[in-house]
């Protein structure tokens, strides 16, 4: 859909060029563009490889371990509903720590990660889960503590101080996260869980002739829970076999 919609823009643009005798600006401003673009990049290089240098450094010493260590009581307070000790609770605050720092090449692969964690204890295979939508909810609108991206964006751009924006930048990602937080628990009771598509694996659907003992189930006469026995139980005798020797 976005193909089209730039599709459509560039078409529109050229055919107004075209009908105001403009084809010979649009071409200007298409080669200064690409060579603003090609400088910007390369001045762009630069900066990122200095701030990703040293959030590797922070990475390889620990500081991302530590972080995650430190938020694990809060991750454990915005994530209920995964279970004490689960390795999806780890993945998913090593995520939010790399966010928090700004590691970007760490966590991308650290939030596929959790992804895939969320989806193992996820009860609903076919629908997201209560804390995927929380995670992509935190790592969407994540609190960022140095933002490299912006920081190299402002240097290649000629900016006097650009690391002015570091504060500015923690708190309107702080105000994003609160607000995406509470949006997710507001709007959650509206958003229930959707019934599987026809086809779909029913793996995590309990089997029809499980035990049902936690909701009380019981036989015909309601006085003995229901079995599901492997073996078949043994056919009546033959009344008109060979009687006792």
């Amino acid at each position: 859909m976005l193909d089209l919609i730039w599709l459509g823009l560039l078409i529109v643009g050229l055919a107004v060029a075209a009908a105001t005798g403009r084809v010979e600006q649009v071409t200007e401003a298409v080669m200064a563009s690409t060579q603003l673009a090609v400088e910007t990049v390369i001045g762009f290089l630069g900066v990122t490889s200095l701030w990703l240098g040293l959030m590797k450094i922070a990475e390889e010493a620990g500081l991302v371990t530590a972080v995650a260590r430190g938020l694990q009581p809060l991750m454990r307070r915005i994530f209920p509903t995964i279970p004490p000790g689960d390795p999806a609770l780890g993945a998913v605050v090593m995520s939010v720590s790399a966010n928090l720092l700004g590691v970007g090449p760490a966590a991308t692969p650290l939030g596929l990660k959790a992804m895939q964690e969320l989806q193992r204890i996820n009860p609903h295979k076919h629908a997201a889960s209560d804390a995927m939508v929380t995670f992509l909810a935190l790592t969407t609108s994540g609190v960022t503590l140095v933002p490299a991206t912006v920081i190299a964006v402002r240097a290649a751009a000629g900016s006097a101080n650009p690391a002015e924006i570091v504060g500015p930048t923690l708190l309107a990602s702080t105000v994003a996260t609160v607000t995406a937080l509470a949006a997710d628990r507001l709007l959650r009771p509206l958003a229930p869980v959707p019934p599987p598509p026809p086809g779909a694996d029913t793996a995590d659907a309990p089997h029809p002739g499980a035990v049902d003992g936690a909701a009380g189930a019981s036989g015909p006469g309601g006085d003995a829970p229901r079995r599901c026995d492997a073996s078949p139980a043994a056919p009546p005798p033959d009344p008109s076999g060979p009687g006792p020797a």
